[in-house]
């Protein structure tokens, strides 16, 4: 054989060797408390022009509403549902069979980010209290490893997240609510951490989302984790508050951010081709212009008293979620109908089978992965 022709064999052999061998990465994003109705439906017709919810409808029709549900996705979340939806895939949309919904029995976050995290269900952990989580999560799991020591974190905008991970137990890296990023991590720390201290969130309890992201974004390019965890919560905020414009807007920004994320990656040595991105949420909310800034089960209600009066059968359909993905690890099938249910416990799963990783090496107790979609 030519020597030169030699040399190319080798090159191409080499080169499918290392790309076959690569470590895989996950970078896992939560949108807090987004409905599926908006995911793929785009702006609600029923909640666009209240008054109750909306300061200015003229002005929010013009930035989100058009008369197909197609265009309206478009103008809401491009990237997640033309983009992630049809090169990766999709599950969620109930109207067209295909379903997911949470394992846990109350419907709000800290049992939906326990369940996503761990892939069990611990029916005690039944407020959003400040508790120290007595499960470990697979960012925990994964940190005790050799393999995987000091690459699993956690960015959140959320400041209970700490406790969710229990990082007086774990070892694993969370930055979350109000805490500044380290001022030697890249260029914009020391102005980042002075300008979240500068800018009034709306909330005591959780920041503003720009800052989670903006965080995340430089610890990953300067840490490389392989299973980087990013927690957005401005939207359920807002719908808590009953706005409705700054729910929409603040999706639309997150939207963006998850398409400056990818970009990111598929440009990023280490991350490019071996990264799969997996974007879901914590819970749904109601469904009516009476129930759609709340979310809670019918147990939860009378069980730990929120207002169960009101809403007697719970917030019906707060249950119903959603999850998209794209990667070397994901099916390229689009939306994908579901024969059953799948549940939020199978999330953990999915993550680790997507780093390459038997889920029941780590936890034989919980949830099997989402088949359907993996290669």
């Amino acid at each position: 054989m030519n020597s030169i022709i030699k040399a190319t064999v080798f090159s191409i052999i080499a080169l499918i060797s290392n790309t076959a061998s690569a470590a895989q990465n996950v970078v896992l994003v939560t949108l807090d408390g987004v409905r599926w109705q908006e995911v793929f439906s785009g702006a609600d017709k029923n909640l666009i022009n209240n008054a109750d919810f909306v300061k200015n409808p003229t002005q929010l029709n013009k930035q989100f509403w058009a008369p197909t549900a197609n265009k309206r996705q478009q103008l809401l979340m491009p990237f997640l549902t033309q983009h992630v939806a049809k090169k990766g895939v999709i599950v969620g949309d109930r109207a067209k069979g295909s379903n997911m919904s949470v394992s846990n029995p109350w419907y709000f976050s800290y049992p939906g980010y326990n369940e996503i995290l761990t892939g069990e269900v611990d029916e005690k952990i039944n407020s959003n209290n400040k508790v120290l989580n007595a499960n470990k999560t697979i960012l925990e799991r994964l940190d005790e490893r050799a393999d995987f020591k000091g690459k699993t974190a956690l960015f959140g905008s959320w400041d209970v997240f700490p406790y969710i991970v229990n990082t007086q137990r774990s070892n694993v890296y969370v930055n979350a609510g109000f805490m500044p990023i380290e001022n030697d991590l890249f260029a914009d720390a020391k102005l980042l951490n002075a300008l979240q201290n500068e800018i009034p969130s709306p909330w005591e309890k959780v920041r503003l989302d720009s800052f989670t992201y903006r965080f995340a974004k430089a610890y990953m390019l300067a840490k490389t984790p392989r299973l980087l965890v990013i927690s957005l919560g401005e939207t359920d905020d807002f719908a808590h508050d009953g706005h409705y414009d700054q729910y929409l807007k603040s999706a639309r920004q997150s939207d963006a951010f998850l398409k400056d994320l990818w970009n990111t990656i598929q440009t990023t040595p280490g991350y490019k081709n071996n990264t799969t991105l997996i974007v879901t949420t914590d819970h749904g909310r109601g469904s009516s212009a009476s129930d759609w800034q709340h979310h809670s089960s019918k147990r939860a209600l009378a069980e730990l008293h929120l207002a169960g009066n009101k809403f007697p059968e719970g917030i019906v359909g707060s249950e119903h979620i959603w999850l998209a993905a794209i990667g070397p690890a994901i099916k390229g099938h689009g939306l994908i109908k579901t024969q059953n249910e799948l549940k939020q416990a199978q999330v953990a799963a999915t993550v680790l089978s997507a780093l390459g990783i038997n889920p029941k090496h780590l936890n034989s107790n919980m949830a099997p992965p989402i088949s359907e979609i993996l290669k």
